[in-house]
């Protein structure tokens, strides 16, 4: 039996109320954002100039919107496209030399987001991470090596990132006024098997113990030797970047390959976002973990939307079989990771918006039509290539100038910027409830009533252990409590008083909206059970 996703707070209310109103964190309510280019958030080696090991400043171009008076906002940590290359040539400057469209923090596409981002009221943050590996490696199984030391890196260096965010607060006093209590990361392309891998790769098990043994390998220059994982913490260094890695070298000394950064601190993040990124492994996927929100075009040459081979580039090199949007994200539904933004299923998200979206995604043949409220699929034209049908594009929100070495590269950005719409639009509300976000949780709820914005509620303690007080000088009429699924799980219809202590009553710990009601209309709060 399928499951049936019903929630009062269904999201289709949500877009036939709000398209027209000016709701923080839903609509661009802020005209002007400020761009602080080149902040470090860490340092490590990188592998690019092999054998040379070198030092990479890690850093990001920050986000902001202008006069915002918000001191505690949530913050996207946004991870840029490019097959864990350079994209410019190291050897002659050329452009494309990843084989992409793109691959640097200042992509068109980046920009786009980061300041759609940041004119909803966000703070987001373009950071880039260490790249390097050979993807003409002669056998596969280098490639896959390189490939996983490659994504690797990159997920410690966004955990990396999530930690200098949380010791800046604790210890500069939060000089870009977020809230490290919702953190978004958010991976286009490359970035998305960061984005998505970061949520899954919680033990440095899951490694040596993948699925067809296939991040297991002897190395060739240690003949007769058994197989050693391809990831080695003392060498590597931990799965959070947060440890030494020493390697030995040909000349019999250590080169170091990671050194730890802001150590003492969470890794922890709310919310992943991929587009057109895959999983290592599902078997790394278990229940409890971050929700997702995926966008992808199906039939996908590059990263594939079901299960499928990763290919270099440009060539039928095979790197290491991996599972796409689609698999995963009905693995996650199936867990309950991603409850806190399913609604009803929904007519409105399944029109053409814009010419940029088809309703019924097709795959292999076969119609996938099965509920999956975070999988958005972007349809597009096939094509033949050799044998294979492929899609025109597999990344239509990008746009660049021209680039030699690809000349497939989109450079209209009125088409990109369609698809834009339609992202921000999918993802605005789901980040809502994922992350706990009060006014765009009220515009919801209002949707069938008032919000009583003159009425002031006092809440305490919050955090709550057994039991919470709300006060009011208006009489309380009735309360509603809603867990992050929407799900109503309690309901209180006769209170009549100024001041009420609700209880626990046997709810699990967590972050809970309570709705309470007056005679002018409604008053939420968020309410976290320790």
């Amino acid at each position: 039996m399928k499951k049936l996703y019903v929630s009062l707070l269904f999201l289709s209310s949500l877009f036939s109320t709000v398209l027209n109103a000016q709701t923080r964190y839903l609509d661009p309510v802020f005209d002007v954002v400020t761009v602080t280019p080149n902040q470090p958030y860490g340092l490590n080696t990188t592998v690019l100039a092999y054998p040379t090991i070198i030092k990479q400043p890690l850093i990001m171009d920050v986000y902001s919107p202008a006069s915002d008076t918000e001191t505690k906002r949530p913050v996207v940590i946004y991870l840029h496209t490019g097959n864990f290359l350079p994209f410019k040539s190291p050897i002659d400057g050329s452009l494309g030399f990843n084989g992409s469209c793109g691959g640097t923090i200042r992509d068109s596409s980046v920009i786009e987001a980061c300041t759609r981002l940041a004119k909803m009221g966000y703070v987001a943050l373009a950071a880039d991470y260490r790249l390097g590996w050979n993807p003409l490696a002669a056998s596969d199984v280098d490639r896959r090596y390189g490939i996983i030391n490659a994504a690797y890196r990159g997920i410690q260096d966004v955990r990396s990132c999530i930690r200098y965010l949380k010791k800046s607060v604790e210890l500069a006093g939060n000089p870009l006024g977020i809230d490290t209590s919702k953190i978004v990361v958010w991976g286009q392309g490359t970035g998305g098997y960061i984005s998505m891998n970061a949520v899954f790769l919680d033990n440095y098990i899951k490694v040596p113990t993948a699925s067809e043994g296939k991040f297991m390998w002897d190395p060739p220059q240690i003949p007769g030797t058994d197989s050693y994982p391809m990831i080695i913490p003392q060498v590597n260094g931990d799965i959070h970047g947060t440890s030494l890695g020493l390697a030995p070298n040909a000349s019999g000394g250590l080169d170091t390959l990671c050194f730890p950064n802001h150590v003492g601190y969470s890794s922890e993040f709310q919310l992943a976002v991929n587009m057109a990124g895959a999983c290592a492994d599902s078997a790394w996927v278990d229940p409890g973990m971050a929700p997702i929100i995926s966008f992808h075009v199906p039939h996908d040459n590059f990263a594939p939307y079901g299960e499928g081979i990763v290919n270099v580039p440009g060539s039928n090199l095979q790197v290491v079989k991996v599972q796409g949007s689609y698999t995963i994200q009905h693995m996650q539904e199936d867990y309950g990771n991603n409850d806190s933004f399913i609604g009803e299923p929904i007519s409105d998200l399944g029109t053409q918006q814009n010419g940029a979206f088809a309703a019924t995604p097709i795959v292999n043949g076969n119609t996938w039509t099965d509920p999956t409220p975070g999988l958005y699929p972007f349809l597009k034209p096939l094509v033949n290539a050799g044998g294979n049908l492929i899609p025109t594009t597999t990344a239509p929100w990008e746009w660049s100038g021209p680039v030699p070495n690809n000349p497939t590269c989109n450079t209209d950005k009125a088409s990109a910027l369609m698809y834009w719409d339609t992202i921000i639009r999918f993802y605005a509300p789901r980040a809502c409830f994922a992350l706990g976000l009060q006014d765009c949780v009220d515009q919801v709820l209002s949707a069938k009533e008032p919000i009583a914005r003159h009425i002031d509620v006092q809440v305490a303690p919050n955090p709550a252990t057994d039991m919470v007080r709300f006060s009011s000088e208006e009489n309380i009429l009735a309360i509603q409590i809603f867990d992050r699924t929407g799900r109503l799980v309690g309901n209180l219809p006769d209170v009549n008083t100024n001041s009420y202590t609700l209880q626990r009553d046997g709810l699990n710990a967590g972050l809970y909206v309570v709705k309470l009601s007056f005679k002018e209309g409604f008053v939420s709060r968020m309410v976290t059970f320790n």
